[in-house]
């Protein structure tokens, strides 16, 4: 007789909860490097004589990456397991964090860039394995918990690299951050290879259909709650990642701000992300509904945006995006949620990856769109258009909830 694999895990709830915390440990490390590198990019590119669109197509590119990779590595973590996917994708951020370093060409960093998404495509391998050992009705809130291992390494990574840049030195200034970043990368990797335990075992059976690249789509699309929080994914990530591209071209313009005030700008959005997601997330998710809270998340984004765009003083944007961070936090923990309480437990990776794919498609557009805004049309133009999106998201997430409430209630009427 043929094992599948079962997302139940076998483990007791003392051995799921220190699994969860060799993740956490893992997810922060790995986000560290990330934090490290993603504020510099703007002047990175422009020491490789980057044109703001240029500098765009950095964040696309990784983007594009992930967008092929997370359905792939979602499914093939449903088959294979969950830690062969984790140590394979952080193993592959080392080598990109190592290549971008010596990168001699704008062109060569953003092709880079665009490996580094392949292998950073693992977002929806880390939810498949919170969901792997953790009861439904407790999945939101640690989902948020994992969401604030993101927030930590948004604190930690974007300090670190306010310290480490030095501007003065010219492109060597922006290595060293990239070379701690991929130092990082190493750490989490053998963490995954020595620490890490799988989480997905394996139970008789028929092993289940391969489906071809996103081959869920169609199931998606025929399940009212996944399609419509697949669509706040999408229309929520457009409007962040053109706000990320463009925050380092904007603060410049306005402020005349250089690479360290925007890491410190970045690291204390991590600290109001950590304190939302590991504190208030899961508790206002269990209390009002994480349709609700997932639409307030989007309305609360878009009052950031605004408030950084209205800012009359320089201090005033980081306040602008504690507020936005409130909402961010608010967002990815309760749409995975959602997803997973939604989706049978053998296509949660694979529907967790196609909401990633989402999530990539708009950051891959997000920054392309608003660097031809901020060039063409002046530098207020993406933080708008990205407020403005955030109310269709806001109803999306409103109609999701209503749909689950649909569903719940058929099966109560037929009793």
């Amino acid at each position: 007789m043929s094992q599948t694999p079962s997302s139940v895990s076998a483990e007791t709830p003392n051995s799921d909860r220190r699994a969860l915390a060799v993740l956490f440990a893992i997810v922060f490390i790995n986000l560290v490097g990330f934090g490290l590198v993603v504020p510099l990019l703007p002047f990175f590119g422009s020491s490789l004589n980057a044109a703001p669109w240029q500098v765009a197509l950095m964040f696309s590119a990784y983007s594009v990456g992930q967008f092929f990779a997370e359905p792939f590595w979602g499914r093939l973590s449903d088959r294979i397991g969950r830690k062969p996917v984790l140590l394979i994708t952080v193993a592959a951020n080392a080598v990109g964090y190592l290549m971008l370093a010596f990168a001699p060409n704008i062109w060569v960093a953003i092709g880079i860039r665009l490996f580094t998404g392949l292998g950073a495509g693992n977002v929806s391998t880390v939810q498949g394995y919170v969901a792997d050992v953790t009861p439904p009705e407790k999945r939101a809130g640690r989902m948020g918990l994992i969401g604030a291992a993101f927030g930590a390494g948004f604190i930690a990574g974007p300090g670190l690299s306010g310290i480490l840049v030095r501007e003065d030195l010219g492109r060597l200034g922006y290595q060293l951050p990239i070379f701690a970043a991929c130092g990082l990368a190493t750490l989490a990797a053998l963490g995954v290879l020595f620490l890490l335990k799988e989480s997905l075992v394996r139970r008789d059976g028929p092993a289940p259909a391969r489906t071809p690249f996103l081959g869920g789509v169609r199931d998606a699309a025929a399940n009212p709650v996944v399609s419509r929080v697949i669509l706040v994914t999408l229309i929520y990530m457009a409007g962040f990642s053109g706000m990320e591209s463009t925050f380092g071209l904007f603060t410049g313009a306005r402020f005349g701000w250089g690479a360290r005030e925007v890491a410190f700008s970045f690291m204390a959005v991590g600290i109001v992300s950590v304190i939302c997601q590991s504190l208030v997330t899961g508790r206002l998710s269990r209390r009002f509904g994480e349709s609700r809270m997932l639409a307030v998340g989007c309305v609360l984004f878009g009052c950031g945006l605004v408030g950084q765009m209205l800012a009359p003083v320089a201090w005033a944007v980081p306040v602008a995006m504690g507020i936005g961070a409130f909402g961010m936090a608010m967002t990815m923990p309760n749409i995975s949620a959602m997803i997973s309480r939604a989706t049978p437990p053998d296509r949660q990776g694979a529907m967790l990856g196609l909401n990633m794919a989402a999530s990539s498609s708009g950051r891959i557009f997000g920054p392309v769109v608003a660097g031809f805004m901020f060039s063409s049309l002046g530098h207020d133009w993406p933080l708008a258009v990205g407020a403005v999106l955030m109310v269709p998201a806001a109803l999306m997430a409103l109609n999701a909830g209503r749909a689950v409430a649909r569903e719940a209630a058929v099966p109560a009427a037929a009793e």
